[in-house]
């Protein structure tokens, strides 16, 4: 009897530890609770290494030694700008497939100018004089935050928040509850009548802190003492763009005296401040919107501009660059601190990566016996106008030139149709043959050359048919020589490029659903979306054209 008691208890024992199992796994969730995107504009992968001796532990560390790093994830296109890699990271498609093929690119059907998230239709909100004609309305593909809303019926709650428009509004995508960005104007965070027709009661009260005076009235100094600042070259830099009012771009930076030289508000983008703004405004958006204490998994994208600013005035090897990488480590941790207390440790998931890497300074390089140099669009212009003048006089082939693509003016062709396609074919080749004879040009190619390529094509060419949109993008494309850029200017720099030095970024996966380690193997960009649209068990962009890593799954 005391035999069969004992099994009687045993089998019960086992009986609730089973219950118990089931129902812990049946409670534990299967997708995490927030998702919370973070590009930094402007970010090499080596700054991970340059700097990481002197970040905390919190910040890029946390990210990288408890996460997972792609140490050889690229962009797959160019151009490689703000715009379209804000695009391609969270459609998982190129420009060739999404549309937004430069952050301001020529409408061929309007012949004007177009910003890529210029919306005539909405109207600002927050500040009737801001910059609120803004939406992603361009967009063509959907994004993993489209997705996201239409897997929950719009149950989950998606918000992108950036200094720039362009930044906050392609990454949280058509279906957005909110997209807020910085308005130099007032100094404060605003939408358009896309998104909503006034602004949150949270918002308003955060704006009327007014941080961006408080910001503005301190100066910046280093981080740490300047003589640490071993990874970067000189402070005084005749490579570097200085500020109105400063004779030389020097620490320390007196804020409150050069913000009435620098337009007020527009300085603080300059600063470090900002991105301590935008951390700021991530919280409180956390907060007040209840952000991952929901049913279903909500969504923040964060896009930190300053580093762009700062690196296209002063180039990578500047002091001022490496204390903006320095102090945004502090903001990191202090996102990711919150981040533990908002949605809880483990049940979270952050992927931090760059819309661009970055050039050096073309005259550095030039003055260091290294190959380099500028390109200037508006005299090639001129140059090629003429040029063509001698073959047919009178007549104006080309219509405009902008980043390194050129539009044929339609027009000029139509004057005998019995021979418009040939002459054509011979401005084409006349072009092409130009070209080729100017500096700092490596190769041109032309519509009907990349259209009928393949979209997997690998090398050089393959990285401008996957950025060419048939539609919206040039008759003729030009590529340039590495170290090359299109630039008046001999101070400062920028990015664009196919060459490793512009595609090369960071990819660092972190928390829920994400094993520890890192990965040499070739990533595109691409990769992002699909990863974590498989992590949340819901459907691929509908352009998207990237796989999910799988190591971090295996």
């Amino acid at each position: 009897m005391q035999v069969r008691h004992i099994s009687g208890i045993l089998l019960i024992f086992f009986a609730t530890l089973l219950s118990a199992t089931v129902s812990a796994q049946s409670a534990a969730p299967d997708r995490p609770k927030l998702v919370v995107g973070i590009v930094v504009d402007q970010m090499r992968q080596e700054y991970l290494y340059r700097f990481y001796s002197k970040f905390g532990d919190g910040g890029f560390k946390r990210l990288m030694n408890d996460g997972f790093m792609l140490r050889n994830a690229h962009y797959n296109y160019a151009p490689t700008v703000t715009g379209p890699g804000h695009a391609s990271v969270y459609t998982g498609s190129t420009p060739a497939i999404h549309g937004i093929i430069g952050n301001d690119f020529y409408d061929k059907q309007a012949k004007q100018y177009v910003n890529c998230v210029l919306d005539p239709r909405q109207k600002p909100v927050g500040n009737d004089a801001g910059n609120g004609d803004v939406s992603p309305w361009r967009l063509l593909s959907s994004t993993v935050t489209d997705e996201l809303k239409l897997f929950t019926q719009k149950r989950s709650k998606v918000i992108g928040i950036s200094f720039k428009d362009r930044g906050a509004a392609l990454p949280a995508g058509h279906m957005a509850d909110a997209a807020y960005w910085y308005d130099a104007l007032s100094g404060k965070f605003i939408t358009s009548t896309y998104y909503m027709t006034k602004l949150p009661d949270w918002l308003v009260k955060f704006n009327a802190q007014n941080l961006p005076n408080q910001y503005l009235n301190q100066e910046w100094k280093t981080l740490l003492p300047i003589e640490q600042y071993t990874e970067s070259g000189p402070d005084n830099s005749p490579y570097e763009r200085k500020l109105a009012g400063k004779d030389r771009p020097v620490f320390p930076y007196a804020l409150s005296q050069l913000r009435g030289k620098n337009n007020n508000f527009e300085l603080l983008p300059a600063t470090p401040f900002a991105n301590d703004y935008l951390t700021e405004m991530a919280k409180a958006t956390l907060t007040n919107e209840q952000m991952g204490k929901h049913d279903d998994t909500d969504f923040l994208c964060i896009s930190f501009s300053t580093p762009d600013v700062i690196g296209h005035m002063m180039g990578p090897n500047a002091v001022e660059l490496e204390d903006i990488y320095l102090r945004l480590d502090r903001d990191l941790e202090d996102l990711l601190k919150h981040l533990d207390q908002q949605a809880g440790a483990g049940n979270y998931t952050v992927f931090l990566t760059a819309d661009h890497a970055v050039a050096d300074v073309p005259q550095y390089m030039k003055d260091s016996k290294m190959p380099a140099g500028y390109f200037n669009e508006e005299y090639l212009k001129a140059k090629l106008n003429e040029f063509l003048g001698t073959y047919y006089p009178g007549r104006e082939f080309i219509e405009n030139i902008s980043n390194q693509q050129i539009f044929l003016n339609q027009q000029a062709f139509q004057r005998d149709p019995k021979t418009s396609g040939i002459d054509m074919l011979i401005v084409t080749e006349l072009i092409g043959k130009y070209l080729m004879t100017v500096d700092g040009v490596a190769n041109y190619y032309t519509e009907s050359i990349l259209r009928q390529a393949a979209y997997d094509e690998g090398g050089l060419r393959g990285l401008y048919i996957r950025g060419f949109h048939p539609k919206r993008s040039g008759d003729i494309l030009i590529s340039l020589e590495p170290a090359w850029l299109e630039s008046a200017a001999v101070v400062g720099t920028t990015h664009g490029s196919p060459y490793k030095y512009d595609t090369h970024v960071p990819v660092l996966f972190y928390g829920y659903g994400i094993k520890k380690g890192s990965s040499m193997r070739y990533h595109p960009i691409t990769d992002i979306a699909p990863t974590i649209s498989a992590l949340l068990k819901i459907k691929f962009p509908s352009g998207a054209t990237g796989q999910p890593v799988v190591e971090i799954f295996e």
